[in-house]
């Protein structure tokens, strides 16, 4: 039964050494503090392009 699967983009990066938590814009356009979990992917892009989650 999870979660539907959600897109979003890293805005800023509040843990050390650029870990967790991450404040996220998600595609439906709402802001929120992000803490992956062992299910989630983060996709590291160059700094030319996007970060998504």
């Amino acid at each position: 039964m999870g979660s539907p699967e959600r897109h979003g983009v890293v805005i800023e990066i509040r843990g050390a050494d650029g870990g967790p938590p991450y404040v996220v814009r998600w595609d439906d356009g709402h802001e929120g503090l992000f803490f992956p979990s062992c299910d989630s992917l983060v996709e590291l892009h160059s700094a030319r392009e996007t970060l998504r989650v």
